[in-house]
């Protein structure tokens, strides 16, 4: 028999793309809500607890309740993609590339977080750096990121999208987050393993999907003997015999005139980049991805795949 899928919120924007995800998949039975049903609580309920993994779509305070909607049922494994628990330890950390134990503990556990878009980039650049102890403890991190506007739900798409609506978006980019309190830089603390909260800022691109995330470098700050080829080389090291997440050869990175936010869109995979000038004082490193693929929905699969094969 096909282990049982129920997406709790299936019909968000998340929710519809791991459902796309999965329509051609026959190792897999998904329960699903028609949509007219989908505020019928006691469907919805009967579907979490008769899942095998239930992946939830919703706010954090939602997912929260629908986790507790679980107690006394041990048998329901579940992928939340809220914020709501993505730094409690008693959750695994769902970013398999993070190191080497990481898909293993996915593979073991009951819940596991799904990692933010954002974070996605930014641990992905940072968290070899640290492991490595390139990144001294102190130093002050900084990620500049620009995001599809898919990230910010359905809402935002019919900002972006409906020049009628009444709070339309207009601009081609604008920057949000500004009093430097983003619900994901405690993720970003935790799990790259920082000793100082990185100042982030975070920004919307008017295209629907793919992301850019960047964490620039002094060198002279770093860990002493540190350069351009020595921080490329802890990235290779760190995600050696991966598949989903490449990092660039430095040659084909000196060939590029641009990063496209929109390369990726589309696809569950992430680049990683280090750009600078050979025995300069500074290094740019780069995440490129899609928001809504190894950013939320690609990864959810991923780690849904990764507890199937426990």
């Amino acid at each position: 028999m096909e282990p049982k899928i129920f997406i709790d919120g299936e019909h968000g924007t998340t929710g519809l793309q791991i459902r796309t995800r999965l329509a051609d998949r026959r190792d897999v039975e998904i329960l699903s809500i028609p949509e007219a049903e989908r505020r019928n609580a006691a469907m919805r309920e009967d579907m979490l607890n008769s899942a095998d993994i239930a992946i939830l779509c919703l706010p954090d305070d939602a997912s929260r309740h629908a986790v507790a909607m679980l107690s006394g049922n041990n048998s329901v494994r579940v992928i939340d993609t809220s914020t709501a628990f993505r730094v409690d330890a008693g959750w695994a950390y769902g970013f398999a590339e993070m190191d080497r134990a990481q898909g293993d503990k996915i593979r073991d556990a009951r819940f596991v977080a799904n990692p933010g878009c954002y974070p996605t980039g930014a641990i992905g650049l940072i968290r070899p750096l640290r492991d490595a102890g390139i990144l001294p403890d102190g130093y002050p991190v900084t990620v500049n990121a620009v995001s599809g506007y898919t990230g910010g739900g359905k809402q935002m798409i019919a900002q972006m999208e409906n020049p009628e609506h009444p709070d339309a978006i207009t601009a081609p980019h604008f920057l949000y987050g500004l009093p430097l309190a983003h619900k994901h830089v405690p993720e970003m603390t935790v799990h790259g393993r920082l000793d100082r909260a990185p100042i982030f800022a975070p920004s919307v691109g008017k295209f629907p999907q793919g992301m850019i995330v960047q964490v620039p470098l002094h060198l002279d700050n770093l860990t002493p003997g540190a350069t351009l080829e020595s921080v490329h080389a802890a990235l290779v090291a760190h995600y050696a015999g991966q598949e989903i997440v490449e990092v660039v050869p430095l040659d084909e990175s000196r060939a590029l005139p641009r990063v496209d936010a929109v390369e990726l869109a589309g696809k569950d995979t992430m680049k990683l980049f280090v750009f600078g000038t050979p025995g300069d004082a500074q290094v740019n490193l780069v995440a490129l991805l899609d928001n809504l693929g190894k950013g939320a929905s690609g990864a959810a699969v991923q780690n849904m795949d990764l507890m199937l094969s426990a």
